[in-house]
């Protein structure tokens, strides 16, 4: 009898088209009601159809921090993903596979893994039931009780009728049968969970939802990876919550029809990627200059120009920290996890309204389009806070702009009786009237400059503060932000069970840089370790030009995957024993089993035509 573990890991590979999302996405949720946590990752390309395809299920009895970096079982749909991982698949796993597909023999796999080959059209009859019968073959060798996935069949196909509902259980059902009878109990199994049901979401999902809570009531967006969803999800829930969701025709629409609803005074955001965030960056320097509150989220992709559209990576800090031209306030957060995705959208709204400018969410691929399951959030007194916002004329006169002490001004929304003023995108004084078009007026520009900057001074005291999380005289600090907080916080806790001690620093707020306090705790340091998913360290740059600390050693991932925690404890594991006296600067790289030759041209999975979108 297998001994039951903590956590397994499925890989389900085939090419687009082959409904790898949907029976990972209804795996993961049968997994989360029947009381597991569950940490689901897509790695797929920007084709519709073909390409190469996987998708990545962590699930165990307790917190799941990342999708992992070993494959316990894999369900292969064609022979490309066959080639790539079955020599990964761990012993006391199993592969799974059509065998109208391919064949496979045990040289093709480790020791001790077995092969489980189903004939799909003698069991079911339609090839396109593969990965459900699959699914069922998988169920039935780890021991997981099907009752939930097969709830999940049904609610995925309630639309197309009792017919297909039926097709689809008793393809399931056929797979666990074959399993039980033609293979043996796998070995790696999980422990019963606490049959607590939780949360599953993305981080896309979760921003949406902390926009609805946070009042927010007009959303603008072009289709982008991977803000994408974003725009998917507002559009269906949305609109029940008063909120009006549009898709425009290119980014330099979607930022100005959010700065134009945010000036007539309901709480407005527009998301996108680093391309999209190029076209919008005059349309904030219009927020900036309008002092109008906006949010923005920024999900990062690969780059530059088109670059990797489905690939995550952490390069687009800089972009964001000078969007636009000018010295101007704004305020970029970035959520590490997924209920401070929720959180922080909450807190960018605040921010926005109480000093008067954009505010930028930034997010990336491996944050926004991952399933990771949640305790909950508190959804009940969510703090709205509008800022200093004029809604009836007090009989003074108005000042739009006017010079207050920590350089909010009072902000009317246009029809207010008696607050009349100019808002516009040329330098003006506290009336808004316009100083640069018949003469110049140097003492104004400084005073009117002075006000909007002010506000950095005032937010700064309001920010929460960053902290260093683990020991406090930990040997080695970790120090990332963003996503990749998921694979520290996992690297963290390993290096310590170990007996190693170590401990990590995520900044969510990247500007205005709290310099002060992160120079503080990172000068109480032993060694440093930054681990980003770009090419030039840039969060460690911000901090060096911020704080004057330079982080000594670094690790980079810029091959468009996620970092894998084996990538993280063995370098930092390294770092600790060898103490190296000069900085240490490594790249990381995903293995994704490619042949020698592989060409997207030569390859069977890409057609020529297909190459050429590449």
């Amino acid at each position: 009898m297998a001994q039951a573990r903590d956590e397994l890991t499925v890989w389900i590979g085939g090419a687009a088209g082959d409904g790898i999302a949907s029976a990972g996405e209804s795996f993961s949720k049968a997994c989360t009601r029947a009381g597991y946590h569950v940490f689901a990752y897509n790695s797929y390309q920007s084709v519709i159809r073909g390409g190469h395809v996987c998708m990545h299920v962590r699930i165990g009895r307790q917190k799941v921090w990342t999708h992992g970096d070993t494959c316990n079982y894999l369900i292969a749909l064609n022979q490309d993903t066959f080639k790539r991982y079955a020599k990964k698949v761990t012993p006391g796993g199993a592969v799974f596979y059509n065998t109208d597909k391919f064949k496979a023999s045990a040289s093709d796999v480790g020791p001790d893994v077995q092969l489980i080959g189903l004939p799909v059209m003698e069991l079911v009859g339609n090839q396109l039931m593969q990965n459900t019968a699959l699914m069922g073959a998988f169920l039935g060798a780890v021991g997981l009780d099907p009752t939930k996935m097969r709830e999940l069949i049904q609610e995925r196909f309630t639309k197309k009728g009792e017919a297909v509902i039926k097709a689809n259980v008793d393809a399931f059902d056929k797979g666990i049968d074959f399993a039980n009878t033609k293979a043996k109990p796998a070995g790696v199994r999980i422990g019963a969970s606490d049959g607590k049901p939780r949360l599953l979401g993305s981080g896309n999902a979760i921003v949406g939802f902390g926009a609805v809570a946070a009042g927010c009531q007009f959303y603008a967006a072009y289709p982008m990876t991977p803000a994408s969803s974003i725009l998917h999800w507002l559009a269906q829930y949305g609109p029940k919550a008063g909120m009006l969701v549009k898709q425009a025709e290119d980014e330099i629409a979607v930022i100005n029809m959010t700065v134009g609803a945010a000036h007539a005074g309901v709480r407005a955001m527009c998301g996108t990627s680093g391309g999209g965030f190029a076209l919008m960056t005059e349309g904030i320097g219009e927020a900036g200059m309008t002092e109008t509150p906006i949010v923005i989220l920024e999900a990062q992709r690969g780059g530059p120009s088109t670059g990797l559209p489905t690939k995550t990576e952490q390069a687009d800090l800089f972009q964001v920290l000078g969007a636009s031209q000018g010295d101007f306030p704004k305020i970029v957060l970035a959520p590490c996890t997924l209920p401070e995705c929720f959180t922080l959208t909450i807190r960018a709204f605040n921010l926005a309204d109480r000093y008067q400018c954009p505010v930028i969410i930034m997010s990336d691929l491996y944050l926004a389009e991952r399933n990771e399951t949640l305790e909950g959030l508190e959804i009940r007194n969510i703090p709205i806070d509008r800022g200093p916002l004029l809604t009836q004329w007090n009989g003074a006169a108005y000042h739009r702009y006017e010079d207050t002490p920590t350089g909010v001004s009072p902000r009317a929304i246009p029809g207010t009786e008696g607050a009349v003023h100019v808002a516009a995108t040329d330098e003006h004084d506290e009336d808004g009237i316009l100083i640069s078009d018949v003469f110049s007026n140097p003492p104004a520009r400084v005073k009117i400059m002075s006000k909007r900057m002010r506000k950095i001074e005032h937010a700064l005291k309001e920010l929460p503060p960053p902290q260093l999380e683990g020991p406090a005289d930990a040997e080695l600090t970790l120090v990332g932000w963003g996503s990749t907080y998921s694979v520290l916080r996992e690297a963290m806790d390993a290096l310590n069970r170990e007996g190693l001690s170590v401990n990590l620093l995520a900044p969510r707020v990247l500007a205005p840089f709290q310099g002060e306090a992160v120079g503080k705790l990172l000068a109480g340091t032993k060694i440093t370790l930054a681990v980003e998913a770009n090419y030039t360290g840039q969060l460690a740059r911000l901090i060096r030009m911020e704080t004057g600390f330079a982080i000594r050693h670094h690790l980079h991932k810029f091959d468009g995957e996620p970092f894998e925690p084996r990538q993280v404890i063995d370098h930092a594991r390294t770092i600790l024993k060898t103490k190296p006296k000069e900085p240490v600067i490594v790249i990381a790289v995903s293995d994704e089993g490619l042949p020698p030759d592989f060409s997207p041209i030569a390859s069977p999975a890409l057609g020529a035509e297909t190459a050429r979108q590449h």
